[in-house]
């Protein structure tokens, strides 16, 4: 089996291509759904972020606000790498166990997993092939504006404590820019398919 690791930047299209990866038969791991798995009221790392950042980030029906959260480490460098080590950890366990099923399944499959900082963690590594969703600045800006109803600022602010794209562009094995029409990235991510297909032969 193929593991394979997808990544880019806020609203850089990674998502989309996960999806059309998924369509044309590859299981799709998103790491950000697994986060907020992990966060659900008993699941793994329930208990212990709240026991860190306190009860404030609760909803009134006990689930863990996740905007108040981000609020909580956006700003503090510290924060968040503390509640990265109490989320990323059973993420892991969680991504682990649904390639391991899947293998058994599909020996010859093609495993995605669609995570944000693959590279600033330097878990690409343990990929067999990397892929790396790509558009311009302006673009980033006005689909995470529209999308997650963000401000120009948050959105800009968010951009500046990313990696560039262009620098994660470096270490990809295939790069799709998304900038053109969903035509155009579906066509992009057909032949990075079709590509995988032939590793795998």
């Amino acid at each position: 089996m193929l593991k394979v690791g997808l990544t880019g930047g806020l609203a850089s299209g990674k998502s989309f291509v996960g999806r059309a990866l998924e369509k044309m038969g590859c299981l799709l791991i998103q790491a950000d759904e697994l986060g907020h798995a992990v966060l659900e009221p008993g699941a793994e790392a329930y208990d212990a972020v709240i026991a860190e950042f306190g009860r404030g980030i609760l909803d009134p029906d006990g689930r863990i606000n996740r905007r108040r959260l981000a609020a909580e480490v956006f700003n503090n460098p510290d924060r968040l790498e503390k509640l990265n080590a109490l989320v990323h950890p059973p993420v892991r366990v969680r991504a682990r166990k649904l390639i391991e099923t899947f293998a058994k399944q599909e020996p010859d499959g093609i495993a995605v997993t669609e995570a944000a900082i693959l590279i600033e963690t330097g878990s690409y590594r343990n990929y067999d092939r990397l892929i790396v969703a790509v558009c311009d600045e302006k673009q980033q800006i006005e689909r995470a504006m529209e999308r997650d109803r963000l401000s120009r600022e948050e959105v800009l602010a968010r951009l500046q404590r990313q990696t560039p794209l262009k620098e994660k562009a470096k270490y990809a094995d295939y790069v799709i820019d998304t900038s053109g029409d969903k035509q155009s990235t579906l066509d992009q991510t057909r032949a990075v398919y079709e590509e995988l297909r032939r590793v795998k032969t």
